[in-house]
């Protein structure tokens, strides 16, 4: 495994999306997108997803050099057409406008249509809390997931993501509405590891944990088994009708995942609540959930987010371990 620091990740990053044709703002942006996930302990979407985030734009399907363009106005809602631009950047942007809503009115939605694979998304939860607000936000994919009672993939696995802003270190919830991520499985698979629960089928129709039998399969297990595949189907129905874009069927009619459909929601914590009262109702929830004893004798009790921060401490301060196959071929890039 290569130990690479965060700036050289980001210096490595920078340079190839400059030579890709990104402009020195975007390439920043981007880079730190990257970076961040990667230092969070998101290799899957992160470090490990750049190679891939890079070809969709050589192979023509994410389009460099455009900009969102507002086609809807209807008081705190506004709709975009991202006009298959790089993902992270829509995001960013969308996410963006949807606090300077919130902090205008209190609430902000934009939904957007014509949007690319945001990689991981709770960059996004992330980037809300930080500016103080509330959020949910969340995506289609192409069907990659069976329904339940399916055989054949006809959902995506559409991911959730659901933040809290709080000072001593955000609250944010980042799942996929399958047991594991794609990429999660792709990262274990690479470490020659099984998943520490089942996450899906064998083409056989077993229950397994082994992730290249799954990933082969592509019968993955929704969270919580119906529930997961019901709610889904209503994450790709709230996508698909606000931002009048592109739905999981569609998605799945072309050739590759681009043309997504996404919806970034905030609520501005400050005109929700005072900041006493708002540090006291989360500090009420938080500490009722971690009171509680551990299973494990000197474990702890987690919410989301705080092993994300724990992992960047440790990375920042010791350096990311990366696959040297998914190093070696960024460097060759260079």
């Amino acid at each position: 495994m290569a130990l690479v620091t965060y700036n050289k990740l980001i210096e490595v990053f920078e340079q190839i999306l400059t030579d890709t044709g990104f402009t020195k703002t975007e390439a920043e942006l981007c880079a730190k997108i990257f970076a961040d996930s990667t230092a969070d302990g998101y290799l899957s979407h992160g470090v490990n997803r750049f190679e891939v985030f890079i070809n969709t734009i050589t192979d023509g399907y994410v389009q460099l050099g455009v900009e969102p363009e507002r086609e809807l106005a209807l008081g705190s809602f506004e709709r975009w057409n991202g006009k298959l631009g790089a993902g992270p950047l829509n995001a960013d942007f969308s996410m963006k406008r949807a606090i300077e809503l919130a902090k205008e009115s209190g609430i902000g939605c934009v939904a957007l249509r014509n949007g690319s694979h945001w990689m991981r998304g709770g960059t996004y939860g992330w980037q809300a809390a930080e500016a103080g607000c509330i959020a949910l936000c969340f995506t289609n994919t192409m069907p990659n997931m069976p329904s339940w009672g399916a055989k054949e993939a006809n959902t995506g696995n559409n991911p959730l993501i659901v933040a809290v802003p709080q000072e001593e270190g955000h609250i944010v919830l980042d799942m996929s509405l399958s047991q594991f991520s794609y990429g999660k499985m792709q990262q274990l698979e690479m470490d020659g590891k099984d998943l520490p629960f089942t996450g899906g089928y064998t083409a056989e129709g077993e229950l397994t944990t082994n992730p290249k039998a799954i990933l082969d399969s592509k019968r993955l297990l929704p969270t919580g088994y119906w529930k997961g595949s019901g709610l889904s189907i209503l994450v790709d129905l709230l996508v698909t009708l606000l931002s009048s874009g592109k739905s999981t069927a569609k998605i799945g009619e072309m050739e590759a995942e681009y043309g997504l459909s996404q919806v970034f929601i905030c609520f501005d914590a400050k005109q929700m609540n005072s900041d006493n009262r708002h540090k006291e109702l989360v500090d009420e929830i938080i500490n009722h959930v971690t009171s509680v004893a551990p299973v494990k004798e000197g474990g702890t009790i987690e919410y989301p987010g705080s092993q994300t921060r724990k992992r960047r401490e440790q990375n920042m301060k010791d350096g990311i371990q990366i696959n040297d196959e998914v190093w070696n071929t960024l460097l060759a890039r260079i």
